[in-house]
C-alpha cells in the first residue's frame, strides 16, 4: 500500500513538472511571436546612419494614426465619404485664402506643375502625381484606363514609370486651350500624406534602397548634399557612408543654399518638392483630395466620384502599409537639431496647412 502511495505522488510529481516546462515554452514562444510580428509590421529596424538609435517603448512600436475630425469612422457610407471630401476641399481653399501663407502655397501654372498631370481622355479625368505617396498605384489604374492593359495585375512594374512607353499623356504635352479646357472641365484629384513622413519615405527609396537603380541619387546627388552640408567629412569616407538623414534635413531646410542644387539635380527632385510646388493645388481646382493614411477608404471613392469603379479596381492594400506612423518619425529626427527641424518645417509649413495636417509639435518644442 505504501509503495503505491509513493508511485501516485512520484507520479503526479513528475506530471506537474511537465505541466510547468510547457508552461513556459509556450509563454517564450508567444512572447517571441508576439516581437517578430511586431518587427515585421511595425518596422522597428531604423538604422539610419547620423541619427541615435532611440530603444521605442514596445507599448508604442505601432501607433495608430492621427484621427483628424476630416477622416471617415470605419465602414464609411457613400454620404459620409462625400462630407470628408468636401471638408477636405474647403479647408484648402480656406487655407489659399489666408494671405500670410500666400508665399507657401501659391503657385503659377508652369510647365513644372502640367508635367505632374497624367491626363486620361477618355474618361476625363486628370491626375496630379506626388511621389512617395503611393503613386505608382494610380498611374496603373490610369495606364489600364487608356485601354493599355485589362486589369492593374497585368502591367509591369519597369512600365509604369517608362512615360515614353506608358501611354499616359501629361498635360504639358497639350496645346494652351486643350489644357485649360481639361482644367476647367475634368475630374482632377491629387494624394497626400503627412509632410514630414513623405521625406523620410523619398530619404529611404532614393538614397537607402534605391530599389529601381537609380545610380545619380547617390552617385551625384548625395555627394553634393554631404559636401555642402555636413559639418564635417572627407571624400574617402562619403561613398563608405552615404547620406545621413541629418545631412538630407539640413539640405531641404536650407531656404536660399539649396535653389542653385536643385536647378543642378533637375526634375530629381520631385520625391521631395512641395504638393503646392508640385500640383499648384491654389491654381487648380481639385475635385478630390485623397490621403495616403486613408487610402483604404479613399481609393475606392475616388473611383466611385470619377465614374470608375465599374470599370477599374485599385490593387490591394498591404495591411499597415498606410497607417502614420508616429514612431518612425520620431526615430529619424531624434539625432537632428531643432533648429534644423524648425527650418525644415518652415519650408513644408504649408503643405501641412494647405491639407490639415497637424504640426508636428513633438518635434519642434
Amino acid at each position: 500500500m505504501g509503495g503505491a502511495m509513493r508511485h501516485h505522488w512520484l507520479l503526479l510529481g513528475a506530471c506537474g513538472w511537465v505541466l510547468l516546462i510547457l508552461m513556459f515554452v509556450s509563454k517564450f514562444i508567444s512572447f517571441r511571436a508576439i516581437d517578430d510580428y511586431g518587427e515585421r509590421v511595425g518596422g522597428q529596424s531604423w538604422t539610419v546612419p547620423g541619427t541615435k538609435l532611440v530603444k521605442p517603448n514596445p507599448a508604442s512600436i505601432i501607433e495608430k494614426k492621427p484621427k483628424p475630425s476630416d477622416q471617415p469612422s470605419a465602414g464609411p457610407t457613400a454620404a459620409d465619404w462625400q462630407a470628408v471630401a468636401e471638408r477636405r476641399v474647403e479647408s484648402l481653399s480656406a487655407v489659399c485664402r489666408n494671405s500670410s501663407l500666400r508665399n507657401l502655397t501659391h503657385v503659377s501654372i508652369g510647365k513644372f506643375v502640367l508635367d505632374r498631370i497624367f491626363v486620361c481622355d477618355k474618361q476625363k479625368i486628370l491626375f496630379c502625381q506626388t511621389p512617395k505617396v503611393g503613386n505608382t498605384q494610380w498611374k496603373k489604374v490610369l495606364i489600364v484606363l487608356n485601354g493599355g492593359f485589362p486589369s492593374v495585375e497585368e502591367i509591369p512594374e519597369n512600365l509604369v514609370h517608362d512615360h515614353e512607353k506608358n501611354g499616359l499623356p501629361r498635360l504639358s504635352s497639350l496645346k494652351p486651350q486643350e489644357i485649360t479646357h481639361r482644367l476647367s472641365t475634368y475630374f482632377k484629384f491629387l494624394i497626400v500624406r503627412d509632410p514630414f513622413e513623405r521625406l523620410i519615405s523619398a530619404f529611404k527609396d532614393k538614397f537607402v534602397k534605391n530599389p529601381r537603380f537609380e545610380p545619380w541619387y547617390k552617385h551625384d546627388i548625395a555627394p553634393a548634399i554631404i559636401r555642402k552640408y555636413r559639418k564635417s567629412h572627407r571624400d574617402s569616407d562619403q561613398a563608405a557612408s552615404g547620406l545621413h538623414f541629418e545631412d538630407f534635413v539640413r539640405y531641404l531646410g536650407d531656404v536660399e543654399g539649396r535653389q542653385r542644387m536643385d536647378r543642378q539635380f533637375g526634375e530629381h527632385i520631385i520625391h521631395w518638392v512641395t504638393y503646392a510646388d508640385l500640383c499648384a493645388p491654389c491654381e487648380i481646382h481639385y475635385s478630390v483630395v485623397g490621403h495616403h493614411e486613408t487610402l483604404e477608404e479613399d481609393a475606392p471613392y475616388i473611383l466611385r466620384a470619377a465614374g470608375i469603379d465599374q470599370l477599374v479596381s485599385y490593387p490591394a492594400i498591404p495591411p499597415g502599409i498606410t497607417r502614420y506612423n508616429r514612431t518612425k518619425v520620431e526615430q529619424y529626427f531624434s539625432g537632428i537639431s531643432k533648429r534644423d527641424i524648425r527650418r525644415l518645417y518652415a519650408r513644408y509649413q504649408g503643405d501641412f496647412h494647405l491639407f490639415g495636417y497637424p504640426s508636428p509639435d513633438f518635434l519642434l518644442n
